[in-house]
């Protein structure tokens, strides 16, 4: 393996945060109840996000779909998923959520694992950070203020 095609999985990640204004368990539930994801981030799923399952999820617009592995599932506290499992090259996904009491809720996310020539994962890792804010600013608006923004539909 040389080196631009080594796993660069220790050294570059998409990494996003930002504080939430809700109760942590709102927010986690925001990320695993079909309900409430379908309003800030894809349009329809297979199901909820569930402790060693698997889902799809869909973006009708564009007619793009995905599916993800949980990892693990942790009540209020961390979601870790692998992403794009069909693909020639998954990566995986790490929400944390630190309960921040009255101020709401800081949410963490993670995208690592990518595994490709270094010109790719530059690139992966540019369209993951910014595809990832816009979820996170996309979930905010919707929990503190019960606006959908179509701010992922409105990015292509």
């Amino acid at each position: 393996m040389t080196h631009e095609q080594m796993s660069l999985d220790d050294h570059i990640v998409a990494k996003i945060e930002l504080l939430i204004r809700r109760p942590v368990a709102q927010v986690f539930d925001a990320f695993v109840n079909p309900d409430v994801i379908t309003k800030f981030w894809f349009n329809r799923t297979s199901g909820p996000l569930v402790a060693d399952g698997s889902v799809k999820w869909f973006w009708d617009l564009y007619e793009a779909s995905t599916t993800v592995r949980v990892l693990a599932l942790e009540q209020d506290k961390r979601i870790y998923i692998e992403w794009d499992v069909d693909s020639d090259n998954p990566s995986r996904v790490e929400w944390t959520f630190e309960d921040r009491g009255a101020d709401g809720t800081y949410v963490s996310v993670v995208n690592s694992g990518f595994d490709s020539d270094v010109n790719d994962v530059i690139d992966q890792v540019v369209d993951s950070t910014g595809g990832f804010a816009l979820v996170l600013a996309a979930a905010k608006a919707y929990l503190e203020h019960g606006v959908s923004l179509n701010i992922v539909a409105d990015r292509f």
